[in-house]
């Protein structure tokens, strides 16, 4: 009994664990976007007055305790632990519900190399290609089928998986929401009398806190978010094309064409009504564009876990009608999930990877009961050899991933430390910036703390109802406009325009808010 529990901790905590500390120790782990480090600025209080207890749209809770920990002691990389603590668990609770799936079928050496296989197949991006998304998409699917798988054995399992994920729903609801939504079937299937609690509580919680967050939110929020909403509509998804009617409307595409949101006069709701219209080219340019794109990234980047649910695929051949029929639905619904968001929306690799890793283990405990018990010799071999095949493709693709993270790292790194520093006393306004924060360590702090915070004109921050109070702050007064041309005029402002900015737009708005003329060299 001792060495079956042993077995059992080795393979489901430790296994994952190690890919962890391996990763992030030795291959590295990277921000995918430049949205995480933009975050860890507004808790810092870097780009902000004061560190930031509200990001309003997500880290509901996280957010206070993280910037009290920043507090605490601003040198310890709090997000990229806290992150990669919550990603660990869910890894975790994913290989507690594959461990019992496997159990029938497979002795615990063949187990574990199971186990360790789809870490390496489908958990080892999560680390290494790093972002706050994925978090709350594996962590809110995890806590139900977990919740669900044990709620027979374990008292109060269905509490722990609703706690799990409302944790997760915190971070980012919409995506813990469809994380439990698409391992929700299976969840159904594998709860057996104890599914009613487990999907009961994660559905009440889902619905009492997505009320709770329209209640109580407030105007300033509410204002931040329908905004936001509006600017990806325009830039995300591509619903939405300009149609400029007067030359202040051009000005005001430029902005947010360049992602500068900050100034309310020129970038508003009434302006996104007046200055955009549906895409006429949505079905004929932007619909097969991003067909092609989704086609390309699951092809190039998702072969190991495509081959996966094909090796599930051909298994079922010799299943149960039901089983089959469980199968072909569970499948069709997923491959509608992924085309709806990959054409309606978008689906960045943030999105793709976790829902494929979901949808790979719902797969199989839809399959589960109808396989083999134990597995026939020949598809033992099988399964081995394709698993030597997709690992051995699939480490070149993270060896080729690795090393275009760290070139990009170094760049990255090599422009921020050219930034003033708090030891000068300059007072930094930037333009572009924020396309320097991609492909940065989450367990690494480039930008020290103290001096002046820095004023980001550029990036979706720019958004974040905080901009306004560090105007206020820096020079005096709400609207941005006034703001820079005080600024202008004082000599310990540091004006950075990144490559990545237009700063043709940029002038053409300083002009337009009748700025000094010799003042547009700032924008150089």
């Amino acid at each position: 009994m001792k060495h079956e529990r042993f077995g059992y901790w080795l393979r489901v905590v430790s296994l994952p664990t190690l890919l962890v500390l391996l990763v992030a120790a030795g291959l590295g782990s990277h921000y995918e976007t430049n949205d995480d480090f933009s975050i860890t600025l507004l808790l810092r209080g870097r780009t902000a007055v004061a560190p930031v207890t509200n990001l309003h749209l997500y880290f509901h809770g996280w957010a206070w305790l993280l910037a009290q920990l920043y507090q605490l002691e601003p040198a310890v990389p709090w997000y990229g632990l806290l992150l990669t603590t919550l990603l660990l668990l869910a890894l975790v609770l994913l290989m507690a519900v594959l461990e019992e799936l496997l159990r029938p079928h497979t002795a615990p050496a063949a187990r574990a190399a199971w186990l360790a296989a789809f870490l390496f197949l489908a958990g080892l991006e999560h680390v290494q290609w790093f972002s706050y998304v994925r978090v709350p998409l594996l962590l809110g699917g995890a806590a139900l089928l977990w919740a669900a798988q044990f709620a027979g054995r374990l008292r109060l399992s269905w509490a722990l998986g609703g706690l799990l994920f409302v944790a997760a729903w915190a971070i980012r609801p919409s995506a813990a929401v469809l994380g439990a939504a698409l391992v929700a079937p299976a969840a159904w299937w594998l709860g057996g009398r104890g599914r009613w609690q487990a999907l009961a509580t994660v559905v009440g919680a889902a619905v009492l806190l997505g009320l709770g967050a329209q209640l109580f939110r407030s105007p300033e929020a509410a204002r931040y978010r329908r905004l936001d909403v509006l600017k990806s509509n325009v830039l995300d998804y591509g619903f939405y094309r300009a149609a400029p009617r007067t030359a202040a409307d051009s000005v005001g595409v430029g902005l947010v064409a360049q992602w500068a949101f900050g100034d309310s006069v020129w970038v508003n709701e009434r302006f996104f009504a007046r200055a955009y219209q549906p895409n006429p080219h949505y079905w004929s340019q932007t619909m097969p564009a991003k067909f092609q794109s989704l086609h390309g990234q699951l092809t190039r980047d998702y072969f190991p876990l495509l081959g996966l649910n094909l090796f599930l695929l051909l298994l079922s051949r010799g299943a149960s009608a039901p089983a089959r029929r469980r199968q072909g639905w569970y499948l069709a619904g997923f491959a509608l999930l992924l085309l709806g968001l990959g054409l309606g929306l978008k689906l960045p690799p943030r999105l793709t990877g976790p829902l494929l890793t979901l949808g790979t283990i719902a797969h199989l405990t839809l399959l589960s009961p109808a396989l083999p018990r134990p597995a026939p010799l020949a598809f033992r071999r099988f399964s081995y050899a394709l698993l030597t095949l997709l690992a051995g493709f699939y480490a070149y693709k993270v060896v080729h991933r690795q090393a275009a993270l760290r070139a990009e790292e170094r760049r990255h790194v090599a422009q921020l430390r050219g930034l003033p520093t708090p030891a000068d006393g300059r007072v930094l306004i930037g333009m572009g910036l924020e396309e320097w924060f991609k492909s940065l360590s989450p367990f690494r702090e480039y930008v020290p703390d103290g001096g002046s915070p820095w004023l980001l004109l550029t990036g979706w921050p720019s958004l974040d109802p905080s901009q306004a109070r560090l105007r206020q702050h820096l020079a005096g007064t709400y609207d941005q406009a006034e703001a820079l041309r005080r600024l202008v005029q004082r000599p310990d402002v540091q004006w950075v325009n990144a490559p990545a900015a237009d700063s043709s737009v940029l002038k053409t708005y300083w002009r337009r808010v009748q700025a000094p003329t010799d003042s547009t060299a700032a924008f150089q």
